[in-house]
């Protein structure tokens, strides 16, 4: 009961992170994390349970070395794998020697194979902690790859040291040939392992998909019992390394990006959704389950009468400087040696350099990966004796892991500042694919289909426009003015409209003054609740206008079904039906755009508003003019649905058919042609659901 109401603490605690984390942007995600895990130690409920530390490699490492592999951008690792490599390997042993003997060496308490435990504990990065900064600093295709690159590599290289360290302070001997035979082992069948299962599931998913055996739920549930199957196969049963078949089985799997249609997208984006949830949780819980440790770990070595609290602060300290200047040493010489792609030749180092080396620096946060080896060591050692110095060696690297990810929350948007440029290119080339988009949408108008056509090239048009705006083409304040403006003036047309129509009892058209009159009222209540929505008044005031217009728009609502049922009982109206009121709504839409169309004209003739504001709004009230004038008649909208949700899928398919072009003529690389594609494949979800 203590280990379920744990698990329930540490669920809750990973939801209650993900909405503290929105209304803390500066902050990085497992740093609210760790704040919450040591709160929730007190309380009441809170119960004196512990996991067992082999379950933290089967439960958390294995499932995420397996998702980041397989998300990883294969192309950049290709290009930067010499220089991933190069920290993945040579840093993280040269940190694990440092950090061994520097320890060792201020506190001999700490045996020598213990501290190269550590050593190799804090090798690994943890690339998730600093992409919840992405919002705040901006990385270089070429940094981001190297810091993935290194942190997939290193996280097997990192827990290989490390279970060599443990075994050796364990049983207390370490044979140097024995010891390089059984990585060489490991290394190579671990590696083996993984490629062979990774081929055989490529083979069983493209096959069930192929034969139609495939349905979302099977799907998703194999996916998810891949990375335990083969990290306890290759553990258990082939005794070789389960980190390096994990990462080798998410390189090679590729099942996700086969078959096309709209069964595999729903599938493929349902399975990344599980995903991400997934891979949020568990980072989540293991950041958690941190700040769960630290009180006990800090508390267990502070009342410790053996160990100096000062020489424990001291020792936190001294490590991370000894991780940090390793890094930075390591990273300045790597860049120092690299040869330029284009020119073959070493550069000097520059400012712009020292900075990236900088950058690289602070971008190799520590996070999940160490956390969770330092909570697999043993409580005793062979002998049957408490293992030295477990919880000091813990709390050790807590706090080395709370420093760097301080460093890498203040330091790196300063060093690297986001200006957006990415966020920019992403958006003009999908101006760009919407635009050739809508050029081969109006090739294939004709008379039959012209409405449903020009109805999604409308809404394409909107994508446009709302891109644009959202790069800064236009200033966003003084347009939105003008847009509230321009509900006003429908406001007042449609309010004039209603009482001449009370007054006189004298409908516009071919609609009876009581069809009009009810129609008008509708539309009041949406424009009125529009303008609420759209107050710049103080949040009280809002929320109070926004009650009292729903009681004013059920009351109205109420007076209206009142009046229409009296007429009906009284013989003296017709009984109205909804399509009716629906098309006196739409006619009388339709005259209000043509009204503050009309108003747009005459401001343009003045300084109020800026021209090209004027303009902008026009053609967007022109362009909902015409898709109110093009939608169908009640006689006909089912026909007209239908034709419009086929122009829907022609726009989808002509899309991602740009999209393979612009990929294929090299103008997009394999990181935006993912993004782009996942967004038609949810927009093309989302049509088959509408269906």
């Amino acid at each position: 009961m203590d280990v379920l109401t744990l698990i329930l603490c540490i669920v809750g605690s990973v939801v209650l992170s993900s909405f503290i984390s929105r209304f803390v942007p500066r902050v990085s995600t497992p740093l609210i994390q760790i704040i919450i895990g040591a709160l929730t130690t007190l309380l009441p409920i809170f119960p004196q349970a512990r996991l067992e530390p082999e379950l933290f490699m089967v439960l958390f490492i294995a499932p995420l070395l397996y998702l980041e592999a397989h998300r990883i951008d294969k192309t950049a690792l290709l290009n930067t794998l010499g220089l991933s490599l190069s920290l993945a390997i040579g840093l993280a042993l040269a940190t694990m020697v440092a950090v061994g003997f520097s320890i060792n060496l201020v506190w001999p308490a700490v045996p020598l194979a213990a501290a190269f435990a550590l050593g190799a504990a804090l090798g690994p990065t943890d690339a998730v902690a600093v992409s919840s900064l992405s919002h705040e600093a901006s990385l270089s295709p070429r940094q981001l790859g190297i810091l993935e690159g290194e942190s997939l590599f290193n996280d097997a290289s990192g827990i290989i040291g490390f279970q060599f360290s443990i075994l050796t302070a364990v049983t207390g001997t370490l044979s140097v040939d024995h010891a390089a035979e059984q990585f060489l082992i490991s290394f190579v069948g671990g590696t083996a392992v993984g490629i062979v299962v990774g081929l055989i599931a490529n083979w069983v998913f493209e096959t069930s998909r192929s034969l139609g055996w495939e349905t979302t739920t099977t799907r998703i549930l194999m996916e998810l019992f891949l990375p335990f199957l083969v990290y306890l196969g290759a553990q258990d049963l082939a005794h070789v390394s389960g980190v390096l078949a994990v990462v080798a089985a998410g390189l090679t799997v590729r099942f996700d990006r086969t078959g096309i249609g709209p069964n595999v997208a729903r599938t493929n984006i349902v399975a990344d959704s599980v995903w991400s949830v997934l891979s949020f949780s568990l980072n989540g819980s293991v950041f958690i389950l941190l700040g769960m440790q630290l009180p006990q770990a800090m508390s267990t070595s502070w009342d410790n009468p053996g160990v100096s609290n000062v020489l424990l602060l001291g020792i936190i300290i001294l490590t991370s400087a000894v991780v940090t200047g390793m890094r930075f040493l390591w990273v300045t010489g790597m860049l120092r040696l690299a040869k330029d792609q284009k020119t073959r030749r070493r550069r000097r180092m520059t400012a712009a350099r020292w900075r990236s080396a900088a950058v690289m620096t602070v971008g190799g946060a520590k996070g999940t990966i160490t956390l969770s080896l330092m909570f697999t060591i043993p409580y005793v050692l062979g002998n049957g004796d408490a293992f030295p110095m477990r919880d000091e060696l813990i709390f050790i690297a807590a706090g080395v892991i709370i420093i760097t990810l301080l460093l890498a929350n203040f330091l790196l948007p300063l060093l690297a500042p986001n200006h957006a440029t990415a966020s920019t290119e992403m958006t003009q080339i999908t101006i760009d694919i919407l635009r050739r988009t809508v050029e081969e949408l109006t090739g294939r108008v004709t008379p039959e289909n012209r409405r449903s056509v020009l109805h999604v090239i409308d809404s394409y048009t909107k994508r446009i426009t709302r891109l644009k705006q959202r790069m800064g083409a236009s200033d966003p304040q003084d347009l939105e003015k003008l847009q509230i403006e321009a509900v006003h003036w429908e406001k007042d047309y449609v309010k004039e409209r209603l009482e001449r129509t009370k007054a006189f009892g004298i409908a516009d058209g071919q609609d009876t003054p009581e069809l009009q009159i009810e129609a008008c009222e509708r539309m009041l209540d949406h424009i009125m609740n529009t303008l609420r929505h759209t107050s710049s008044a103080a949040p009280t005031r809002r929320t109070v206008s926004q009650i009292r217009g729903r009681f004013r728009a059920i009351q109205r609502r109420l007076t209206i079904l009142a009046r229409r049922g009296g007429g009906v009982i009284l013989r003296t109206t017709p009984l109205l039906s909804e399509n009716r009121v629906y098309a006196a709504m739409r006619s009388i839409q339709v005259d209000a755009m043509e009204y503050v169309i009309d108003r747009l004209y005459e401001e343009m003739g003045r300084n109020v508003y800026r021209t090209e504001h004027c303009s902008t709004l026009i053609l967007d009230y022109r362009r909902a003019e015409a898709s109110l004038r093009n939608r169908p008649n009640v006689s006909d909208s089912a026909e007209a649905i239908m034709q419009t949700e086929q122009a829907k899928r022609d726009s989808y398919a002509i899309e991602l058919g740009i999209i393979q072009d612009m990929f294929e003529a090299g103008t997009i690389n394999r990181t935006q042609i993912r993004q782009l594609r996942r967004n038609v494949y949810v927009m093309q979800v989302d049509a088959e659901s509408e269906l």
